[in-house]
């Protein structure tokens, strides 16, 4: 493999970052990936096993005189987020990442980057591999399926991990220490009709958006970027109320917690009402650009004439399911009372197919509450029952709560102001990080949350900041050196 992140520090960790990226790692098809990890290990003559469910924890004795010392994890999700633009091709269940330079950032080539959360487990490896790192007895931890369902920690059973205090390298912003986090769920909504023929008089047109910003649907849903396919469902719901068009395809978004990037709808229009259709169109196209123009400066929203589909949706369950996907809430629904800044609730309408004989929706709700969390799952769930659906939650994950009084805390928070002369920023996150599940299998376990800062994650913007990726390392390493006696 010829590298392409060359020149750069810490070397050893963008090694082993490119060398990871090179196997592919969807989420719930990790398998190539895991087995590359399971390799390397056992090449390096480390302690390796790996779970029923796929989770892999490599172990490292202490180094000479950092035996007395508690026994650290660090964990992170070896599964990445597969988005790509909409113009390339890319086969990510067999075709690596391509991560290149650009400036003070690593960041890859028309996909996502994957160092969400790739940067952990080749910060890990770079620390397992060292020979003049002084650190106490180590495993490193690398879940699987975090990203469609944290699969991999709620599957982790509760005497595979023998640390007593857990690093987990998946936060997003440098400087910032994460002690907290939100719960979520997932909800889903089916809306099964009857086909009908294609109308007579009428002519196919696909509407396709596309150039929408898109993200973490925790991280960035308090930036209040558009969804597109609530933008689509916009512009379909007008053409429905103002024309009477049939349905017959409504397609938006991929991953359940990313903002929707894009979608295209394949409608009937009457042909005598083309004109209007056209004119409705600019308008619309026009309206779109004024209202999102700082926001969502790339929004591109295109209509062509395409071939007649077979089929279009059943006239009662395509406009019930419109008006339901109007009225079904996106975004930030509450900002916490206690914690400036943070938002307590939001919810994400995030992935529209059209299949054989349903439409399925999935959203997602996040809430450090655990009480409003099941508020707005009812609150989505009566909406689109009310449009027809038939809804199901999934089990969801617990919030991650905070202990200010953590020792890890006390004493990262030291290192960093004596390494770089400022304090850390604490927070508590409205995303989901594993480690509120594994504190329910592991009670006793001290955890901390940190990372280097990446922009646009889970999208194809994302981007990994090389001086924050030294500063995360450089931080790793005196936090070893600074770990208590058992």
């Amino acid at each position: 493999m010829a590298r392409k992140l060359i020149g750069i520090q810490p070397e050893a960790v963008w090694q082993y970052f490119e060398e990871l990226s090179a196997n592919p790692r969807p989420s719930k098809k990790e398998g190539k990936a895991t087995a590359w990890l399971i390799n390397w290990a056992k090449e390096h003559k480390f302690e390796v096993e790996q779970d029923k469910c796929g989770n892999v924890v490599i172990r490292k004795p202490a180094t000479p005189g950092m035996e007395n010392k508690k026994a650290v994890i660090i964990q992170g999700h070896i599964d990445m987020v597969c988005e790509k633009e909409t113009d390339i091709e890319f086969d990510f269940e067999n075709e690596g990442i391509r991560p290149y330079i650009d400036g003070d950032y690593v960041t890859a080539e028309g996909t996502t980057l994957g160092a969400d959360d790739g940067i952990a487990i080749a910060m890990g490896m770079a620390i397992l591999a060292s020979t003049d790192i002084p650190h106490p007895a180590m495993e490193l931890l690398a879940t699987l399926d975090e990203e469609t369902g944290l699969t991999g920690a709620t599957s982790l059973g509760t005497n595979l991990l023998k640390g007593d205090i857990l690093i987990n390298l998946d936060s997003e912003v440098e400087g910032t220490f994460t002690i907290g986090c939100a719960g979520g769920i997932n909800t889903e909504a089916s809306f099964a009709y009857k086909a009908e023929a294609f109308p007579k008089d009428h002519t196919a047109y696909k509407i396709s958006l596309k150039g929408f910003r898109g993200g973490h649907s925790g991280i960035e849903i308090i930036d209040g970027r558009a969804n597109a396919t609530k933008v689509l469902n916009r512009i379909v719901y007008k053409l429905t109320e103002d024309l009477d068009i049939r349905l017959s395809h409504i397609e938006g978004g991929s991953k359940h917690n990313a903002i929707p990037r894009d979608g295209y709808a394949i409608i009937a229009v009457p042909n005598a009402k083309i004109k209007e259709f056209e004119e409705i169109m600019a308008t619309f196209v026009a309206t779109i650009k004024n209202e999102w123009e700082s926001k969502e400066p790339n929004i591109i929203i295109t209509t062509e004439k395409v071939a007649a589909p077979n089929r279009v949706m059943a006239k009662e369950m395509h406009h019930n399911m419109i008006k339901a996907f109007y009225a079904c809430p996106h975004g930030v629904l509450r900002m916490s009372p206690d914690v400036p800044g943070l938002v307590q609730s939001s919810t994400n309408f995030a992935i529209v197919e059209t299949r054989e004989n349903e439409v399925y929706l999935l959203t997602n709700q996040r809430s450090s509450v655990e009480s409003e969390k099941d508020n707005i799952v009812n609150k989505v769930k009566t909406t689109l029952e009310l449009g027809g659906a038939k809804v199901i939650t999934s089990e969801g994950y617990p919030a991650w709560q905070p202990n200010i009084h953590s020792p890890i805390l006390q004493i990262a928070a030291n290192v960093y102001e004596n390494l770089f002369g400022n304090k850390a920023k604490i927070e508590i996150i409205h995303a989901g990080l594993e480690c509120g599940l594994i504190g329910e299998k592991y009670p006793h376990m001290d955890m901390l949350s940190f990372g280097p800062t990446l922009v646009d994650v889970h999208s194809p913007s994302e981007k990994c900041h090389i001086p924050t990726t030294i500063k995360c390392y450089q931080l790793l390493q005196e936090i070893l050196k600074n770990i208590p006696n058992k």
